[in-house]
Order: structure tokens, then C-alpha cells, then sequence
């Protein structure tokens, strides 16, 4: 239910068609297509994002329509065929079908909007997306007859026969044309007078989200309804509320029991019958007054928590603040340690280098002697063997004169 009370309600029904009387009779096609009539009032009181249809049954297999009412950064309906008991499918599953959507023009069904497609659904591709039917701007405009009075009708049309072209775009706008106009189903003149069809199906398994809103709007539904409630109702509703007074009201601060609550106050007030009007007003009126009182004891307290967190994060922010002022000093006298190391080393680099400049110097001399020496080895050797002779003649004439002198002394 939305803000101005209104539920949505969709009308819903399953045909059984025959092919023969489409353009594929002039195939000789006689296949089997499953019509579905799907009559949404009060779209724009959908909650969701998205609404599933009920499930209608293919060759065995369980289908469902999806429409999705509220896509971010999206300019076009979107409106879905899917496999409904996905969950359960077996690896390997498949099917095959022909499927054609259609958004009806409630104003002329000539002009309604329509889309096929054909797929081999199998157990990781459960949906065919025949989506961007058409822009959001046009089906939100009554005058364009898609979105009359707030009501819209969506078709699907889905075969597993494998002809190609039994379902087209003629065959769905020309389908009961000289029936539609007296089918309640298609009129958007006369809402009161529709009923809910539908197959006899177990639903699928529902989502999260499914149910929150399913139920949400039937409370709300049910609560609205002229129902005449127990005694032993309205004392169940009044321990709801005692129960709920005894808690304190930041409680309930963004809560959702205040749907339950709601409840039990119509259902008091229902059964209470307070002595004037006013005083059955204001006893249904303690709702908002309960939800306006959570708001502000909420806000209280957030307001007297404010100084306890902000004196947490100043002891906090102060603390770190002196850890890092300690650490601060430590590396900076590390700093100053590796700045004299600096110096030092750099000092022992410069001479070490310079030690290696003159080792290369040096040894690079001596190097080139040697390569010289190594050039001249011949001559030297030469002039070494020239000695050699040179010092045998030497120590021969030495000895000679060595021996004439001692010849002279004997003879004194």
C-alpha cells in the first residue's frame, strides 16, 4: 500500500490458444500457444523494484512474467519472461520457446507495443530478456493509453513449438480482436467489476523481498477493511501496546514493529468505540504520536551521546598525538645519528677512493714498465751473455796477474 492508501491488484488469466487461426495457418502449423492476460491496477503503488506474476504451466515446465518498475539509470520498460522454479533445475536442464510480449494500447490494441523472441532456456539462461519494449516517458503517459488510470495490461504468449513465426506481432494484436472489446480483462473503464483469475499453481518460491511486501500490503489491506474484531482480538492488540510502552520509545526508532502497532491501535479503537468521533481519532492518531516521540528520544540521545564521543575522540586523537610527538623526537635523533654517519662515511668514500685512483695509477705504471722490459728482454739478455764472457776473461787475466805475483814472492 502507498502513501495515499492505495493497493495494488492484478488480474490475472491463462488461455490455451490454437495457431490455425493466426498467419501460420497459411503454414499448415497448428501448434499450441499458452496465452497469459496480466492486469496490473495501482502500478504506481508498487513497492518493490520489481513484481513476478503468478506462475502458468508450458509443456511441464513452470513459467512467470517479471517487470521491474524502478530501474536506476534505465529510459524503457523492462518486462521479462523467466523459468519460475530456477532454483530447483537440474545442470543440463533445457526447453525450448517461443515467446512474444506485449504491452497493450488500452486506447486502440492496434497500436500496442509488442516484442518476440525465441531461446533455448537451459539451467545457467533461465530468463529471455524482450525488455526496451518501449520508453518510460511514453507508457507513464495516460494519453498514450499504456498507463490508463493508473492500470496497465501486459500479455505473453508462449509456445515450445518450433515453427518459426508462430507468434508474431500480427498474431498477438489480432488474438481475440472481435472478443477483446466486450473482455473485462482489457477494459480500463471498469475496475470495480474485475475479478482475479487465475490457475490453480503452487506459487514459487518466493523471495525476501516477495514476502515482505506480500504481507506488508495484506496488513495493511486487512487493517482498512471494515472487520469487525473480539474481544479477545482487542485484548491481544492492547497487551501489543502495553508491551510495546514498556519499552522505552528510542526503541522503536526505525523500527518496523510500528506495522504491528498500527494494527493493534485500529483494532482497539474498533473494538473500544470511544464516546465521539474525535475521541476515536485521537486514539488512532497515538501512532504517529508514538513514531514522532521515537524520533525525538532517538535524537536525544544521540544528542546527549555527542559530548561522550566527541571527549572519546578527543582522548583518543590526544593520545596519538602525543605517541607520535614522542616517536617524532626518537627518529629525529636518528636522523641526526645517520647525518654524523653520513659525514663519516663519506669521508672513508673519498678516501678510499682516492686510494683506488692511485692503486690504479701505480699498477698501471708498473704495468707498462713491465710491457717495456718485456720489449728490450732480447738486448738484455744479450748484453748478459756478453758479460758472462766478459767476466770469465776478467777472472782469467786476474788470475794470471794473481799468479805472477806469487811467482815473484817466492823467488824474494
Amino acid at each position: 500500500m502507498d502513501v495515499n492508501g492505495l493497493i495494488t491488484k492484478v488480474t490475472w488469466r491463462v488461455e490455451i490458444l490454437s495457431a490455425v487461426h493466426s498467419r501460420s495457418n497459411s503454414m499448415g502449423v497448428n501448434g499450441q500457444i499458452t496465452k497469459v492476460t496480466w492486469r496490473i491496477e495501482n502500478f504506481s503503488s508498487i513497492k518493490g523494484k520489481k513484481l513476478y506474476s503468478e506462475n502458468f504451466t508450458v509443456d511441464g515446465n513452470k513459467w512467470r512474467l517479471l517487470i521491474h518498475t524502478k530501474r536506476i539509470h534505465v529510459d524503457h520498460s523492462s518486462f521479462f519472461c523467466v523459468v519460475a522454479d530456477s532454483a530447483t533445475m537440474p545442470w543440463g536442464w533445457r526447453a525450448y520457446a517461443q515467446i512474444g510480449l506485449a504491452v497493450i494500447n488500452q486506447f486502440d490494441r492496434k497500436t500496442s507495443i509488442t516484442k518476440v523472441g525465441m531461446a533455448e532456456f537451459k539451467a545457467n539462461k533461465l530468463c529471455l530478456d524482450l525488455s526496451s519494449l518501449l520508453p518510460l516517458w511514453e507508457f507513464q503517459n495516460p494519453e498514450r493509453g499504456y498507463l490508463v488510470n493508473d492500470v496497465c495490461l501486459l500479455e505473453a504468449y508462449v509456445s515450445t513449438d518450433r515453427t518459426e513465426g508462430l507468434i508474431s506481432h500480427e498474431f498477438m494484436i489480432k488474438t481475440d480482436s472481435d472478443r477483446h472489446k466486450t473482455d473485462e480483462a482489457d477494459s480500463p473503464t471498469h475496475p470495480s467489476e474485475q475479478s482475479v483469475l487465475s490457475q490453480a499453481l503452487e506459487p514459487a518460491d518466493p523471495t525476501e523481498e516477495d514476502m515482505i511486501t506480500f504481507f506488508t500490503s495484506l496488513e495493511s489491506e486487512l487493517s482498512n477493511s471494515n472487520i469487525v474484531f473480539s474481544q479477545e482480538e482487542a485484548k491481544k492488540a492492547l497487551a501489543t501496546l502495553e508491551e510495546a510502552l514498556d519499552r522505552t520509545p528510542a526503541h522503536f526508532y526505525g523500527s518496523r514493529e510500528f506495522t504491528s502497532l498500527e494494527l493493534a491501535f485500529k483494532i482497539l479503537a474498533s473494538f473500544y468505540c470511544p464516546s465521539t468521533v474525535e475521541q476515536k481519532k485521537e486514539l488512532l492518531a497515538m501512532l504517529e504520536s508514538l513514531k514522532e516521540l521515537a524520533d525525538r528520544a532517538a535524537k536525544a540521545m544521540q544528542d546527549k551521546n555527542c559530548l561522550a564521543e566527541k571527549e572519546s575522540f578527543k582522548l583518543t586523537t590526544t593520545n596519538k598525538l602525543g605517541r607520535n610527538l614522542i616517536r617524532y623526537k626518537e627518529v629525529e635523533s636518528e636522523v641526526a645519528v645517520l647525518h654524523v654517519q653520513v659525514e663519516e662515511a663519506e669521508k672513508k668514500r673519498k678516501i678510499i677512493l682516492a686510494e683506488r685512483k692511485e692503486l690504479f695509477k701505480s699498477s698501471k705504471k708498473m704495468k707498462m714498465e713491465l710491457e717495456a722490459l718485456e720489449k728490450q728482454w732480447a738486448e738484455y739478455e744479450a748484453m748478459a751473455k756478453v758479460a758472462e764472457e766478459e767476466e770469465k776473461s776478467v777472472e782469467a787475466e786476474w788470475g794470471r796477474i794473481k799468479d805472477f805475483i806469487s811467482s815473484i814472492n817466492r823467488k824474494i
